[in-house]
């Protein structure tokens, strides 16, 4: 039925991509729509969580170039480039750009709730709450392809390869 022979393995699953384990590089993005609410540690909690996630997944990159059926030669060099491509990546589109994104999402509307509408302070930071939820899912794609189009343009030109870095993915 599939392309798949049968004597193919199945794919691998990627603990930090294919199963309930990315949804922690997000944790930053719930903890700013709720920032109004929640107190601020709670926020940075949030982003302590993202942050374990984005190392833990430039590891895994790293030790899985390490050890890649590949010549010995450049083994170091190729799971170095790994991790730094995966962290840089990581970081900028899982924890920088939408917590910043969803901040100032958060921030605008409680502004424009309060000059526009005479509703109680309360209601305007749980409708803030909803709408910076509401935005993740809309900003997720838009920020890894332009991350993509950055790291292509710029770090990824140091250290060409053949393969498209497993960052990305």
């Amino acid at each position: 039925m599939g392309s798949r022979d049968a004597a193919d393995p199945p794919p691998e699953v990627d603990l930090f991509r294919d199963t309930w384990v990315r949804y922690l590089g997000y944790a930053n993005e719930v903890g700013e729509s709720f920032r109004a609410i929640v107190p601020v540690s709670l926020v940075w909690a949030s982003y302590g969580v993202a942050t374990a996630y984005v190392t833990a997944d430039a590891v895994d990159k790293g030790k899985k170039a390490a050890a890649a059926k590949t010549p010995e030669e450049g083994r170091t060099t190729r799971a170095a480039v790994a991790v730094v491509d995966t962290f840089i990546w990581q970081a900028l589109a899982s924890v920088v750009i939408p917590g910043f994104t969803i901040n100032r999402v958060c921030a605008g509307s409680l502004y424009l709730m309060g000059s526009m509408t005479r509703w109680p302070l309360s209601v305007r930071k749980w409708a803030t709450t909803a709408v910076g939820l509401s935005a993740i899912p809309f900003i997720i794609k838009p920020i890894d392809r332009s991350v993509d189009f950055l790291m292509d343009s710029s770090l990824r030109r140091l250290y060409s390869t053949e393969e498209k870095p497993s960052s990305s993915s």
